[in-house]
């Protein structure tokens, strides 16, 4: 919840100038939040970056003051959505279950679902991530789900803008974990992509996106600057 219309803009278009100009770089999505949705598309037009929401409801209409639906997203031309934020699991009580079905909503109004997992501190030291995080798996990812249109996230709650980072064997242990669970229990065997966010930022984005598993990042604060943002996009392998 950054920003303004005029830093949106700015920003939008200064990554969006940089991959033009980097036409063989990596796949690159802005979430901006929902009122600064359409000024995003607009400076980004014609440069191939995705635009998304940071969530979605579940039903396609109706008396749901505030929320916007999946089908009104991809009708202003986002092509996909951040579901199971550990913000949203924890401001707004957010179960996987509701995530599941916010993702299978994004799934069937053509949009990429970005369903996010990850341990809280206290479950990692009491040795429950691979609990946690594969009961997440279990109950959030869609029926149906392609590696086309879902993308898993992994954001160890106690990283996010915390400046703390797991170790890079950390990483890419749950990395692991997750790609078997989300085959055993989807189906999900080829080409799934799992990004990894908390705490990315250019001085460890090299390490971290060379990691065995890990296919990209989830970038918090860091993606508010353009310099700061490129960083880690350029420093994808």
């Amino acid at each position: 919840m950054n920003g303004s219309v005029a830093s949106a803009k700015a920003l939008a278009a200064g990554v969006a100038a940089q991959v033009t100009a980097h036409p063989d770089g990596p796949d690159v999505a802005l979430c901006p939040p929902a009122p600064l949705i359409a000024p995003v598309l607009k400076a980004v037009e014609g440069s191939g970056i995705w635009v998304g929401g940071q969530d979605c409801h579940a039903a396609e209409s109706g008396a749901h003051t505030g929320d916007t639906s999946a089908v009104l997203l991809k009708d202003i031309g986002c092509a996909c959505v951040i579901v199971g934020h550990s913000e949203r699991r924890a401001d707004h009580g957010e179960t996987s279950e509701q995530v599941r079905v916010k993702a299978e909503a994004a799934q069937a109004a053509g949009l990429t679902a970005i369903v996010c997992v990850g341990e809280t501190l206290e479950e990692r030291e009491a040795g429950q991530t691979e609990a946690v995080v594969g009961a997440q798996i279990d109950a959030s990812l869609p029926a149906g789900a392609t590696a086309q249109t879902v993308v898993v996230a992994y954001e160890p709650v106690w990283a996010i803008g915390t400046g703390k980072t797991p170790t890079l064997e950390e990483i890419e242990a749950v990395h692991a974990f997750i790609r078997d669970r989300a085959a055993q229990s989807h189906g999900l065997r080829e080409g799934l992509r799992i990004q990894y966010g908390g705490s990315v930022k250019p001085g460890n984005a090299s390490q971290i996106l060379s990691i065995s598993g890990v296919d990209g990042a989830l970038v918090g604060g860091a993606s508010l600057t353009v310099d700061d943002f490129w960083g880690i996009i350029s420093s994808c392998p």
